[in-house]
């Protein structure tokens, strides 16, 4: 008897020991989940207990320097079905109703509601819709319990390729790049992001904040009901410096012109802002984001994304002429009364060089109005290749024009300094092939224009910029961006610049460059045809200009690749973009005025062209 009690209480305490050491597990944990890690198991719970339907945030706006949105939003929908009923009829007689509308075979959108009634979950039915295929879709809501349009919007650019190479466009981030991304962004596997040009280089300010609706659902996930329609917040807008009507003109003569294939940059020579800045062909970016409810041609998406104006490099041809005819001036060697003859060639010894005409007599104004080659034959022989390089040098030939955009080819600098330092020899021939811009040099269509700007501006080498600031449309902060930066000073004397201006102006007034003679302004300019071994020759049109008693304002350069003529090809390119800025035809009315600075005007009119 006494064994049995001496066991029993044994047992017993080894219970109440195991039991105290259950009970202080257990408290253990409740202090785990109620003290320390009470917030982290709310957020979970909170988690399994609601689910989100995303609403993709406008991407903020692009606008010209005059107030132009080049790159807004235009409305767009997603359809989703939220109901848990399973009756096989009600289902069936709404997608009889709905797929029509959706462009989608009647048999896979009922599979997918029947799919979706099944789990009790949101399901997605359809996404970027377009307004004119929701207005009835909206209807069916208050027929068909469960159906539910979540607003968002699209990108849109309201005039297809106007600065197609600049703008760049949008595409579906795939899992390489949604790892790159920043969580806290909110960006998702199926989230359109920037693939080039601005789109891409201010994808982060541009992205917005995405907004949601917020579903309560049970345990299996089931909705329940709607807690909240959190709104979103929208992308900052970027202004950039150009001009609608120059960008406009310039793509215009482009495609008129007698290739369509090209290059057309306008700076403006006071600061280095870029006001026009195309490149031909260009591709409509709207391609990349079409409705899905809406047939549309058929396009290629393998576009041209080669920018040639940042990218392309050839010889300037004649309108180098202005760097020789700089270096002569400063030489002190020329005087720009004497003649020099023309006989339509110039024999250097080995070899025999031609000029494109037979001028006769000719001094510095008419050998530069002319564009004779003969005469800068001459020019350069007496002056030497080393005084032309050296004022090559001074505008920054041979190297970037400091662009922020990818890609920029710096172009090749052309002279006997660089002959020496690679160890080759340098010949007569090379001398009177750099006189005209013709041989090794190479320059890109925005390095002319920087060229351009820097005569005009009496040698300050500007680095171009293209955007002026980014404004946030959610707290209204301004980001400055771009400012005028001198890389360099082209230091030749005044009266250089002086008989420079009055040569180029010759030029336009009674020479080859006549085209850009327009009423009431002083125009000054130089053609080119660069010679071209694999097919027609290029043509170049290189101007600035002001009004009467004004600083020049603009400065341009345009490319016509296998234009065969500088002033044929080029000239009425130039002349566009010329008139366009001294007498601007009225801009659209899609305007900075025009356009509301509240996102929700475009859902109050519902009106798909008001992009925003």
């Amino acid at each position: 008897m006494a064994v049995t009690k001496l066991f029993f209480n044994t047992r017993l305490k080894k219970l109440m020991i195991l039991a105290t050491i259950a009970g202080g597990i257990i408290a253990l944990r409740l202090v785990d989940i109620q003290v320390l890690r009470h917030n982290s198991y709310l957020q979970m719970a909170e988690r399994n207990r609601t689910q989100i339907i995303y609403q993709t945030a406008p991407r903020g706006r692009v606008f010209t320097a005059d107030g132009v949105a080049v790159a807004s939003n235009a409305p767009s929908f997603s359809m989703y079905y939220l109901g848990a009923m399973q009756d096989t009829e009600y289902l069936t007689k709404l997608a009889t109703d709905v797929a029509p509308r959706l462009k989608i075979p009647q048999e896979d959108l009922l599979n997918t509601l029947i799919k979706g009634a099944r789990s009790g979950k949101a399901t997605l039915l359809a996404e970027n819709l377009s307004t004119k295929s929701t207005v009835a879709l909206q209807e069916l809501q208050f027929y068909y319990p469960g159906v539910y349009l979540v607003e968002e919007t699209k990108r849109s650019y309201p005039f297809g390729g106007f600065a197609s190479h600049l703008l760049g466009y949008l595409g579906s981030m795939d899992d390489r790049e949604w790892r790159k991304r920043d969580a806290k962004l909110g960006y998702r596997l199926n989230s359109k992001i920037g693939k080039n040009g601005i789109e891409k280089k201010f994808e982060t300010d541009l992205k917005g904040t995405d907004g949601g609706v917020y579903l309560e659902v049970d345990y299996r996930g089931r909705v329940k009901s709607i807690i909240e329609d959190k709104k979103w917040g929208a992308g900052s807008d970027v202004y950039l410096t150009l001009n609608f009507a120059v960008q406009q003109a310039a793509e215009e003569g482009l495609r008129n012109s007698l290739t369509g294939r090209g290059a057309a940059v306008a700076l403006d020579p006071r600061t280095g802002a870029v006001l026009a800045l195309a490149s031909a062909p260009a591709y409509d970016p709207n391609i990349f984001v079409q409705y899905s409810d809406e047939e549309n041609p058929a396009q290629s998406k393998k576009i041209n994304e080669y920018n040639l104006a940042v990218q392309g490099i050839y010889p300037p041809a004649s309108t180098f002429k202005i760097i020789t005819g700089a270096a002569a001036l400063e030489s002190g060697i020329i005087d720009t009364k004497h003649k020099i003859n023309c006989p339509g060639h110039y024999n250097s010894g080995p070899r025999v060089f031609k000029c494109w005409g037979t001028h006769g007599p000719v001094d510095f104004f008419d050998g530069m109005s002319n564009s004779c080659d003969v005469y800068f034959y001459v020019v350069a022989s007496q002056i030497g290749a080393a005084a032309i390089e050296r004022v090559q040098r001074m505008f920054m030939f041979g190297r970037p024009t400091g662009i922020d955009l990818p890609g920029e080819k710096a172009g090749n600098l052309y002279g006997p300094t660089r002959r020496a330092r690679n160890k080759t020899y340098w010949f007569v021939g090379d001398t009177l092939n750099l006189s005209i811009g013709q041989g090794e040099l190479l320059v890109t269509p925005l390095k002319l224009a920087q060229f351009a700007a820097a005569v005009a501006s009496r040698g300050n080498v500007y680095r171009p910029y293209y955007v002026e600031k980014i404004v946030s449309n959610q707290t209204g902060k301004v980001k400055e961006i771009g400012h005028p930066e001198i890389l360099q000073h082209a230091d030749l004397k005044p009266e250089t610049y002086d008989t420079l201006f009055k040569a180029l102006k010759y030029t336009v007034d009674t020479g080859t460059a006549r085209r850009v003679k327009i009423k009431g302004l002083n125009v000054y300019g130089k053609t080119g045809t660069a010679q071209n071994p694999h097919g027609a020759d290029h043509g170049w049109f290189l101007a600035f200009a002001g009004r009467e008693g004004e600083e020049p304002s603009i400065a341009l350069a345009v490319f016509v690749e296998f234009g065969e003529g500088g002033s044929s090809a080029a000239g009425p390119v130039a002349r566009k973009m010329l008139e366009a800025y001294f007498n601007p035809p009225p801009l659209p009315t899609q305007t900075r005025a025009r356009l509301a600075a509240d996102y929700n005007e475009l859902f109050v009119t519902g009106d798909e062209n008001a992009a925003i």
